[in-house]
Formats: structure tokens, C-alpha cells, sequence
């Protein structure tokens, strides 16, 4: 097996790694904070803005976890800077 094969085959099992793990982590994530907030709301209904505002802000952090881990993977799939590197030590 050549460096130019092994390097696309580290780089997809990468970003299949990658996204596995972006996706599964902010899933578990955004609903333990869904519930969280549920059971808050449930306990203190006069506060139910504050801890609405707070929620979404908290989600739209865990999902901007989500969507690094997408643009990482992407990046090891379609830009990965070894590439160039190998091939020109080919030529």
C-alpha cells in the first residue's frame, strides 16, 4: 500500500470518526438540556423566559459543536493538506 492510499484511507476513517462523534455527543447533549430545562419550567413557571432564552442560547452553542465537527471532517475529506505534500514527494 502506498502513502497516497494509506493517507486517503486515515483521512476518511477520520472524518468518519469525526462525524460519528460530532453528531452522537450534541444529541445526547441538547436533550439533557431539553429536559433540564423542561423540569425547570416545571418548577418555576414565572421564570419561564429567562430559562427559555437560556436554553436556546445553550442549544445553539451544542450545535455549533455539531457543525465544527462537520466542517472538520469536510475538511479532512476535500482539503486535507497532506495531500499536496505527498503528491509532490510522488513526482
Amino acid at each position: 500500500m502506498d502513502s497516497i492510499t494509506t493517507i486517503a484511507m486515515i483521512s476518511i476513517i477520520m472524518a468518519g470518526f469525526t462525524t460519528s462523534i460530532g453528531i452522537i455527543t450534541p444529541a445526547l447533549s441538547e436533550g439533557k438540556a431539553v429536559a433540564a430545562a423542561m423540569s425547570a419550567l416545571a418548577q418555576q413557571p414565572d421564570a419561564s423566559s429567562t430559562i427559555t432564552r437560556t436554553l436556546f442560547v445553550g442549544l445553539a452553542m451544542i450545535e455549533s459543536t455539531a457543525i465544527y465537527c462537520f466542517v472538520v471532517s469536510m475538511i479532512l475529506i476535500f482539503a486535507n493538506p497532506f495531500w499536496n505534500h505527498v503528491i509532490a514527494a510522488h513526482k
